[in-house]
């Protein structure tokens, strides 16, 4: 029953795909479909965002359809987790943040930049972020079903459970402050989503709208739940009987909502600069240092995270392997046994 589950899920996050990469493969071969303002950028930074966002999606699209194959269950997990974690951090606070600043639009009245039309054709809205939501759902929902397919043992124990791997007290080092680190930015943003203008410049606020608002306040609030489930991974006595799946989901999406959605996105306006230096698309102030923190957190917690949990799916193998050679060593004692009893009966 899992893997149907699995196959549909990660074929229809395959299909959903399909729109955004044909818009995008359509933008970067000069075709301008839906763009009504084609002056806003110029053509080689059009041509290199397209580019860029259509390898995401593609990705995105590759790893849906290898988490169907059996081959997928052989696969490094590096190589699923990591393109993986950063969709989580591209697709949950986006698609959160669209959808909510959205309904907040209607219900207050607020204008919503996205039904303008001043840059995008409404209809390439509804089919982009219609896409993600979908997409967004159904790659998560399949590897949600892999992850418990393959590492089911770990995910299920509770966390005063987890074996003590012998870099526990290193992992600390970096990843504690890493976490405060985390809490602090989410803060920042949950602030910013909440109308505060601390530390930006006038540019900025008067950028803000009821989409930016709201995805500041999914951002934040993912990015608290991330550093609250990394503490939790670094201190299980705090809650021994949770199990390990719940602060682990937490400390996945948080973080890497910080690191693509922010830190990326920082990266990005940096490479921009470089490609325009006409103009600075760097944010100033506290939103640019924000942004480079945000870098450099996720990047600490991809690395402590990846060691951390390549030791303990390790540890879980080997006891697993040990626990199977044991019981098959105790049922041929145990055969042996009978057999030399029916043998002495005789």
């Amino acid at each position: 029953m899992d893997s149907r589950r699995l196959t549909v899920l990660g074929r229809i996050a395959v299909f959903a795909c399909a729109p955004y990469l044909t818009l995008k493969l359509l933008w970067v071969l000069g075709f301008d479909i839906g763009v009504v303002d084609t002056q806003r950028f110029s053509r080689a930074v059009w041509v290199a965002a397209n580019v860029f966002t259509f390898l995401l999606d593609a990705i995105a699209a590759a790893v849906a359809y290898t988490l169907t194959r059996p081959a997928g269950r052989r696969a490094p997990p590096w190589l699923l987790a990591f393109p993986l974690w950063m969709a989580s951090g591209l697709l949950v606070p986006l698609v959160t943040g669209v959808v909510g600043g959205s309904l907040a639009g209607l219900v207050t009245g607020a204008d919503n930049p996205m039904s303008r039309g001043d840059f995008l054709a409404p209809w390439v809205v509804g089919v982009v972020y219609g896409g993600f939501i979908i997409e967004g759902g159904t790659l998560l929902g399949a590897f949600a079903v892999y992850a418990h397919q393959r590492w089911g043992g770990l995910l299920r124990r509770p966390l005063g459970a987890l074996p003590d791997t012998g870099t526990r007290a290193l992992q600390r080092i970096f990843l504690a402050p890493a976490a405060v680190l985390l809490a602090t930015l989410g803060t920042v943003h949950v602030l910013w989503g909440a109308g505060s203008t601390l530390g930006m410049e006038a540019a900025e606020v008067a950028a803000s709208t009821v989409i930016s608002s709201a995805s500041d306040w999914a951002q934040g609030l993912f990015t608290l739940l991330g550093a609250a489930g990394i503490l939790l991974l670094l201190f299980p006595r705090l809650r021994p009987r949770l199990p390990v799946r719940i602060p682990l989901a937490l400390a996945w999406v948080g973080s890497a909502s910080a690191f693509a959605l922010g830190g990326t996105l920082w990266l990005g306006q940096a490479v921009t600069d470089g490609l325009s230096p006409g103009a600075s698309a760097v944010p100033g102030g506290l939103p640019g240092l924000v942004g480079a923190l945000e870098l450099f957190a996720g990047l600490v917690v991809l690395c402590g995270g990846a060691f951390t949990l390549c030791e303990l799916t390790t540890l879980c193998e080997l006891t697993a392997a040990a626990r199977t050679q044991e019981r098959s060593a105790f049922s041929s004692t145990h055969r042996h046994a009978r057999e030399c009893a029916t043998a002495d009966d005789r």
